[in-house]
């Protein structure tokens, strides 16, 4: 079955060396796609109220602000200043009418070893995050991220530990499906088929054979080795029927392109190779 191309998404990421957040929205209009997902640091350089009115303006929806989290911190100090600071990217969200917030929840705190004190220092400022987040309706999406970023970016890193923290925190917390963080494992189906509605986003990218930085390396999907349609059948299977969101990191290839030229192509890949 083909992808439906009314939930095409671009997250801004995929462009951010080329185009400030006024750009990619105009981008978006131009080229038909529906949704988009902007990063905060683009999103403080427009400017919330106005990126609110220019996405109005343009007919499009936001599918996720990226990013909250990076909970874990070496004292108390440092955790409060997290948590103020994912309150206000809650709020950023609802201004921008984002369907959720996007957690990239942090790895271990400078000089220390305890990743297990750093998964609880998450589970803790999520909790603690929560109270804003309902009152304002706006789902937390967390990201679990490839085992490589556990120390620096992310040490939620499978299905399995982002369904358990799902489980313990209960209503208003989900998970985002990132394909190039989750295709290597085994327990992707069963994981997939458990988080159900919980799933709030899925992005999409591809892994490439040979990789040459894997921050910033990414594919174009049906470039690398991962079996998109499968995660998408999988996905759907499980009830996600939101936007899919384009999300490539790629300083070498896709940010040096003409960025007219890289929606052009995701506008192909996603109809042949998703």
């Amino acid at each position: 079955m083909t992808p439906d191309p009314a939930l095409l998404s671009l997250n801004v990421a995929t462009v951010r060396a080329q185009w400030s957040l006024e750009q990619a929205i105009d981008g978006c209009a131009r080229h038909g796609i529906g949704w988009i997902a902007p990063w905060r640091d683009k999103l403080a350089e427009c400017g919330v109220a106005r990126a609110a009115q220019l996405i109005r303006a343009r007919g499009l929806k936001v599918s996720s602000l990226c990013r909250g989290g990076m909970f874990p911190a070496a004292d108390a100090a440092g955790r409060r200043a997290a948590l103020d600071d994912n309150r206000r990217a809650v709020d950023e969200a609802a201004a921008i009418g984002a369907l959720c917030l996007v957690l990239v929840v942090g790895g271990l705190p400078p000089g220390s070893k305890d990743l297990a004190g750093a998964r609880a220092q998450v589970k803790d400022g999520i909790a603690a995050l929560l109270e804003r987040a309902r009152a304002a309706r706006m789902p937390l999406a967390i990201e679990p991220l490839h085992p490589m970023y556990a120390a620096d970016r992310a040490c939620v890193n499978t299905l399995s530990q982002a369904n358990d923290l799902c489980d313990a925190l209960g209503g208003g917390v989900g998970i985002a499906v990132d394909v190039y963080h989750v295709w290597w494992d085994r327990e992707l189906a069963a994981q997939i088929a458990r988080a159900g509605r919980r799933i709030l986003g899925f992005h999409l990218c591809d892994w490439l054979v040979p990789t040459t930085d894997l921050l910033l390396d990414r594919g174009m999907m049906g470039d690398g080795v991962i079996d998109i349609p499968a995660i998408r059948r999988l996905v759907e299977a499980a009830g996600y029927v939101g936007p899919r969101e384009v999300e490539i990191f790629s300083q070498n290839n896709w940010w040096k392109r003409d960025p007219d030229e890289v929606l052009r192509v995701i506008k192909e890949r996603y109809a042949a190779a998703c």
